[in-house]
């Protein structure tokens, strides 16, 4: 049976994400956040032991609470949602990597092999796509952000209450859709451009089968950025790099932190948007939208609200245009 088929590779791969380099939890990137962690640990406490260490990392109040329930459903749910629904109409990266290498050489003739030193080329080609990866997630959130009907199935993610590193997959399908054609468009352009700046060919250079820059994101706290451990690079590298703590600043309840730190790994994007806002002085934060916001307290309003909320919106626009249509031209 094809559903069932789904269900048990769904499964199967969910159970494949703690050894999967291209995860937010794989294991080392875990093990990563956990090291980072005890420095933390070592400041803020006067009494240090192993117990209280545990109990330092997982608080009952955080990892039991409604709010990270309901990241685990989600993390199983999407899953199968994408295997059943989205799949096939995911965009892919090839189409768009021919169209970008036949648009360059429409623009500024054949392809033209600048150099072909391995090392060169494994290094402009991982540096490419690690850049255009990060540049497009900044852009898609940004506008996830901005755009009315877009925020109101981004909201999913920021209605977390508790953050765990689960959160990261506290998320609507149809962002989760946005993002996976992002990625393809992403990738397309980066192989695009090395194509007919290299030829054919292109390799990236890895560990543990991931993006090096990627791995070193990951691997320096990624999930400390879904979390309620405050880890803070310093004033200078934030206004390069977003910290895990610039990140727990972008879920804050704080209306002066609302639209804040949108880039994932670079914080050049949020310095050229105007969007930046380091460490520094920051007062204790509370996540989520308060205890009034009631859409998303359960795993259907988080899937319908959204849909209904933005076809709301949707016609809202429609309805203005037709007005601005109707009056007459000055």
């Amino acid at each position: 049976m094809p559903l069932l088929d789904t269900l048990t590779a769904t499964l199967k791969d969910l159970s494949l994400y703690w050894f999967d380099a291209g995860q937010r939890i794989y294991l080392i990137y875990l093990a990563g956040a956990v090291l980072l962690a005890i420095p933390v640990f070592v400041m803020q406490s006067r009494r240090r032991s192993i117990r209280r260490f545990l109990k330092f990392l997982f608080p009952k109040k955080i990892w039991l609470a409604s709010s990270a329930k309901q990241d685990y459903g989600l993390l199983i749910i999407n899953k199968v949602i994408r295997g059943l629904l989205l799949a096939p109409v995911i965009v892919t990266m090839v189409p768009i990597a021919l169209a970008v290498t036949d648009a360059l050489e429409w623009l500024f003739g054949p392809v033209v092999v600048v150099s072909e030193s391995k090392p060169v080329i494994m290094f402009s080609f991982t540096v490419l796509l690690f850049v255009l990866d990060d540049l497009s997630r900044f852009i898609l959130h940004y506008l996830l952000h901005k755009v009315p009907f877009l925020w109101e199935f981004h909201k999913v993610h920021h209605s977390a209450k508790v953050l765990t590193p689960f959160t990261v997959y506290r998320s609507h399908p149809f962002e989760n859709y946005l993002f996976a054609c992002r990625l393809a468009i992403a990738q397309g352009l980066a192989v695009g451009i090395s194509y007919y700046l290299f030829g054919p060919t292109l390799s990236v250079i890895e560990f543990a089968g991931a993006n090096i820059f990627v791995f070193l994101f990951n691997i320096m706290g990624s999930n400390l950025r879904h979390s309620h451990i405050w880890l803070s690079w310093g004033e200078t590298l934030e206004h390069w790099f977003i910290s895990p703590a610039q990140h727990q600043i972008h879920h804050s309840a704080n209306p002066i932190h609302f639209d804040k730190n949108m880039g994932s790994a670079l914080a050049i994007w949020d310095r050229l948007a105007g969007t930046l806002v380091t460490a520094k002085d920051t007062p204790k934060l509370k996540f989520g939208f308060g205890d009034k916001f009631k859409e998303h307290d359960t795993l259907l309003g988080i899937y319908w609200q959204p849909l209904k909320l933005s076809f709301m919106q949707l016609l809202s626009l429609v309805g203005i245009n037709k007005k601005k249509q109707r009056k007459p031209a000055q």
